[in-house]
């Protein structure tokens, strides 16, 4: 099985702008902690007062492209030296590395499983963020917009959980002409499975439809998230249309109620409402849809085959915990780490349930050189 460019994401790139403030910051700007919203002009001051007032981190974002990047980063350790010193493996974190080795280098050895396609400005920070996406190894073919800059989110995190603010800027001028030239289409060709959070709905339906019917006319894996309550809500239309492609459909609880509620389900059930989503009509038969939704602390839920499964997560002892900041992404990206390897569901979902343990340990979108998963 070939490897390169076997996992590819479309998205918003945008540049996380990360910062602890007070409640009274958040009722300022009207903003609800555990949400994640599209910046309107009431929020544009936002920004300016974070940079000059907190203690700001910069990180690279975007939903899609964290978990590209999760992704990417458990095939690149594959081609860490298996010498590493013993003295690095002190830390329980650093030992992931050697243990993905052991089962896995023999058959990725190559750089370049993931892409990624969205779109950055001109500007410092979309040079910023090419940087990063080579330095984590995922091959970015980004359409570069002329006059806006490099899309923006704020990240406002109050007790360790945090909201999210949007500011789209570049991020929303993709076309679906960059995704048809052919040296970006070569990626949907080379690629096998794909994954698209539910944000990029906002920006390109028509490049998601171009890449969904793709996948279903050459028998591959097409993935979406839900991504945020506001997509359920007034993107329903769009989501709607790209549902019968979806193969994983992945969510949070609250992602999930809301989706039941649009849809005039009449339960706040997780479990019924994954199995719901999982039994909409596909347009293609030849992969059942598994539908897998985080919910917090309490158990991953899985339905598949018209049967519910629920997978326990890492608890993590509150003094511990960071920022929530891209726990979901992670998961995602761990997830598919172990899915492009075909490994079962319940592999996927440990993978998944450690990246995000390991996330929210640190700011934003960031992980130790050395994971330790087994």
């Amino acid at each position: 099985m070939a490897f390169e460019g076997i996992l590819l994401g479309m998205g918003n790139p945008l540049l996380d702008v990360s910062a602890v403030v007070e409640d009274d910051f958040l009722n300022r700007y009207d903003i609800k902690l555990n949400n994640a919203i599209l910046a309107e002009e009431k929020h544009m001051p936002m920004y300016n007062e974070l940079a000059t007032k907190y203690h700001v981190e910069y990180i690279a974002g975007g939903a899609t492209q964290n978990s590209i990047r999760v992704a990417q980063v458990s095939f690149s350790l594959l081609h860490t030296p298996n010498n590493t010193p013993s003295s690095i493996l002190v830390d329980p974190l650093l030992r992931w590395v050697e243990l993905l080795c052991m089962f896995c280098q023999w058959m990725l050895q190559i750089p370049d499983a993931t892409s990624y396609i969205g779109c950055i400005g001109k500007d410092f920070f979309g040079e910023e963020m090419k940087k990063n996406s080579k330095l984590a190894g995922v091959n970015a073919h980004y359409y570069e917009d002329e006059i806006a800059a490099t899309g923006t989110c704020a990240v406002c995190i109050v007790g360790g959980e945090r909201s999210l603010i949007a500011n789209l800027s570049a991020a929303n001028c993709y076309k679906p002409e960059h995704l048809k030239r052919p040296e970006n289409w070569a990626l949907v060709e080379k690629a096998k499975y794909f994954y698209i959070a539910g944000f990029f709905l906002t920006v390109s339906p028509e490049s998601i439809q171009l890449v969904a019917e793709h996948a279903a006319a050459k028998n591959k894996v097409f993935m979406m998230n839900l991504s945020a309550p506001f997509i359920c809500e007034f993107f329903k239309d769009v989501q709607e249309k790209a549902l019968p492609y979806m193969d994983y459909v992945f969510g949070n609880e609250t992602e999930a109620r809301t989706f039941s509620r649009v849809h005039g389900w009449e339960t706040e059930n997780v479990e019924d409402i994954a199995l719901k989503i999982s039994a909409w009509p596909k347009a293609s038969g030849t992969h059942k849809r598994i539908t897998v939704i985080t919910h917090g602390v309490d158990p991953v839920v899985v339905a598949e085959d018209g049967k519910v499964k629920l997978f326990p997560v890492i608890l993590l002892p509150k003094e511990k915990l960071v920022d929530t900041n891209a726990a979901g992404d992670a998961f995602v990206g761990g997830f598919l780490s172990q899915l492009v390897v075909e490994k079962p569901i319940e592999d996927c979902i440990r993978a998944g349930s450690y990246a995000a343990n390991v996330i929210i340990q640190r700011s934003g979108c960031s992980y130790p050189q050395y994971p330790d998963f087994k």
